[in-house]
């Protein structure tokens, strides 16, 4: 460790020097030769700050030659005795200088770039001087705009040592219009935009047709001279100084920037590390966007906070090949690395068996899955196909949060393997989770663990107000230093979301929006609350829905669908858009795959789609995380601007799209061919005894859609769920 080194961090921290600092000890900082006792006087000033007092015990110091670096040890003991990251990074920064803290892997294999902890601390402090250069006022926001990389990390950092908030967000497509990207600077009001000069040079011409986006000060990292970190001054910041502004363009609404604070990440980093079971043995694998909040919280900041390497790739790297996921975790013995539930359901479908021969995944001790609903089958058929690669079942961590609570709401035990609770789906339709019996009428809901520390979780009714018991599904209530702040300038939607009160009026709770139930402390989500599909007085979660539709047929491409309803006369209806895959999209028979939806959807859910619409790849709205938009869906489905290869309904007139007159009749014919009646009993036909769950339909609504192109038939009555 680098004498200079010492004497910029004691600069430093001189600014904040109480009266109980002693000139002993200063002058011994300075004046020490020997890298043991410099160590140890810095552990004496240190302590007689008191800014990292019980960090470590001083007679624990490890003795290291200068150039060696410093590993994590014992006397690193209370992590929450920091403020902010910037703390962290500073102690990083001299006690494991030269210790790699992240590794970049192009194209998913290659060793393309790294970062030791100095370095990183010298890039961020060379940043944030040219950004106090040009933004002079504290917490000022900085867009962040950067393809997959490290570069993301310095800038980031940047922005905290400049004392500025960054915003993350991802770069647009090449032609790709600029209106999410002009809205998000127009919300956080943004003051400049870190980016790199390839990505600056080909937004170059778009930015300068955009006033807004022009008017802000645009700095490319990759032209700042690392020399400058000496000019650095360092902010004040504290536990309650904002970090990052996280937007969130969720399935049900518009993009939101939530307000994280130092200490919502500091709390949040020490709940994932006692949920995960972390140590400094740890060692990261991650594909995730860095501008998403799992990617960011969870694999880039948890390693930092722990003080132990990640190797990073880009998350096109993992789509194009997933097996180079799995062979990062076997080459570098990772322990920790996950995604959502398409992650694992990918690798299952595309990696081939000479494949698998290929890694070894015995190390891999957390597998977390979550950002989007955790499929039963997708863990047991991962572990089925990577048994024999060393994969444990007990691997597998589903978890549940969101960027309202920071990322990390709940989660299992490490060493237990995931919880599946087995509960009757007529049950669940009325807000009650039963144990299933009859196994015609099983619904397969994962767990998603317990709170840990002082995070609490409330099932809430979400009209009255009122806490729910074990079994009965309610809105999921949150109460945890983790949460956020609110939405940055939405005071009244702040006060909506995070200062929700229950009839008994205790502390306030965050609203998730979401919908779930807890047994014996175990949380269990089973939808959203504004995505919540009610037909005929039943409850319908969409997602249950959308993978018996992504199952129904081989073209269909899994998690990218979307259901939803649609008022039709007064009636609620379902509709449903689903996306075909790639290689499927020239041989594509429509009405096969229209007509196995919607017989897979009337025997599984007893529900009729009114209209079904096959996508061409790609093109169902998404947020910037991957999650389906289900509002955004609906409302372009109703605008007719879907992107469509084929589609049905039951009403031609409300078709989003025909392509031809004469698939229109094959589709109705279909209807009368494949669909699968209920048999027609006494008390069936008798109309006042009718089951709520069926509604009666005049076959002469079909006959005369069928004559209208000359096509006849003889039906008498046509039932349909």
């Amino acid at each position: 460790m680098a004498i200079n080194l010492i004497q910029q961090q004691l600069q430093r921290l001189m600014q904040d020097l109480s009266a109980m600092a002693t000139p002993a000890v200063v002058e011994l900082l300075f004046t020490t030769t020997t890298t043991q006792s410099r160590q140890k006087a810095h552990a004496r000033y240190i302590t007689t700050v008191g800014i990292f007092a019980a960090i470590y015990d001083k007679n624990d110091i490890e003795t290291v030659e200068s150039n060696q670096m410093l590993k994590p040890c014992k006397y690193e003991k209370k992590m929450d005795n920091f403020s902010t990251f910037l703390d962290i990074l500073q102690y990083r920064a001299i006690h494991q200088s030269e210790q790699i803290a992240y590794t970049f892997l192009l194209n998913g294999e290659t060793e393309s770039v790294s970062l030791t902890y100095q370095e990183l601390e010298r890039k961020a402090q060379a940043i944030a001087v040219r950004l106090q250069d040009r933004v002079k006022v504290p917490g000022s926001r900085v867009l962040l705009l950067f393809p997959p990389g490290l570069d993301f990390i310095t800038a980031f950092f940047g922005c905290l040592y400049a004392g500025c908030v960054a915003v993350p967000a991802y770069p647009p497509r090449r032609n790709q219009k600029l209106s999410r990207l002009q809205a998000i600077v127009s919300d956080a009001q943004a003051s400049a935009a870190l980016t790199t000069t390839s990505e600056l040079t080909s937004m170059e011409s778009q930015l300068f047709r955009n006033p807004k986006l022009s008017a802000i000060h645009w700095l490319a990292i990759d032209k700042i001279d690392n020399d400058c970190a000496s000019d650095w001054q360092d902010p004040t910041a504290n536990s309650d100084t904002l970090a990052f502004l996280q937007y969130t363009s969720g399935s049900t609404g518009t993009p939101k920037g939530v307000m994280v604070t130092h200490g919502n990440l500091l709390h949040n980093e020490q709940i994932i590390q006692r949920a995960f079971g972390h140590t400094h043995n740890t060692i990261f694998v991650g594909w995730l966007p860095l501008f998403h909040d799992m990617g960011l919280v969870g694999n880039v900041l948890q390693p930092l906070y722990l003080g132990i390497p990640c190797f990073l790739m880009s998350p096109v790297a993992f789509l194009q090949k997933p097996i180079r996921w799995l062979q990062a975790i076997s080459r570098y013995k990772a322990t920790t690395s996950g995604g959502p539930n398409f992650a694992y359901e990918l690798c299952v479908r595309q990696i081939t068996s000479e494949q698998r021969d290929q890694v070894d995944l015995s190390t891999w001790e957390v597998a977390f899955s979550g950002a989007e609903p955790i499929r039963a089958e997708t863990l047991e058929r991962f572990t089925s196909t990577f048994a024999d690669c060393g994969f444990r079942h007990e691997a597998f961590y589903p978890c549940y949060g969101m960027a309202e609570t920071t990322l990390f709401v709940s989660g299992g035990l490490k060493t237990q393997p995931p919880v599946i609770c087995q509960i009757e789906r007529t049950a669940l339709e009325k807000n009650k989770a039963i144990v299933a019996t009859d196994r015609s009428d099983i619904q397969k809901i994962v767990g998603c663990g317990r709170s840990w520390l002082d995070t609490k979780i409330a099932i809430v009714e979400p009209k009255s107000l009122t806490r729910l018991t074990d079994g009965q599904v309610g809105e999921i209530w949150v109460s945890s230093p983790s949460v956020a702040s609110g939405y940055w300038n939405r005071p009244s939607q702040t006060k909506d979301t995070f200062h929700a009160y229950l009839d008994t009026d205790e502390k306030p709770y965050l609203r998730t929006g979401d919908l779930g139930f807890l047994q014996d402390g175990e949380l269990f989500i089973t939808g959203r609350l504004k995505d919540l599909i009610i037909i005929l007085g039943r409850n319908h979660y969409p997602q249950d829905i959308e993978l018996t539709v992504e199952q129904s047929h081989p073209a269909l491409r899994p998690s990218c669908g979307a259901v939803f309803s649609v008022e039709i006369a007064g009636v609620e209806q379902l509709a449903i858009v689903q996306e075909v895959e790639r290689t499927h999209l020239r041989k594509l028979n429509g009405n096969d795959a229209i007509a196995a939806i919607r017989k897979a959807v009337a025997q599984e859910h007893d529900l009729q789609a009114y209209a079904i619409l096959l996508l061409k790849t790609g093109t169902l709205p998404k947020t910037s995380s991957g999650k389906v938009q289900r509002s955004a869906c609906r409302d372009a489905f109703l605008a007719g601007s879907l992107d469509v290869v084929a589609d049905w309904s039951v009403n031609p007139q409300n078709k989003a799209q025909f392509r031809h007159l004469e698939s229109e009749v094959e589709s109705l014919l279909q209807k009368l061919k494949v669909c699968e009646l209920p048999t027609v009993t006494a008390e069936s036909q008798n109309p006042s005894v009718v089951s709520p769950q069926l509604e009666p339909t005049p076959a002469t609504i079909e006959t005369t859609r069928l004559d209208r192109y000359e096509k006849n038939s003889c039906i008498n009555i046509l039932w349909y769920y």
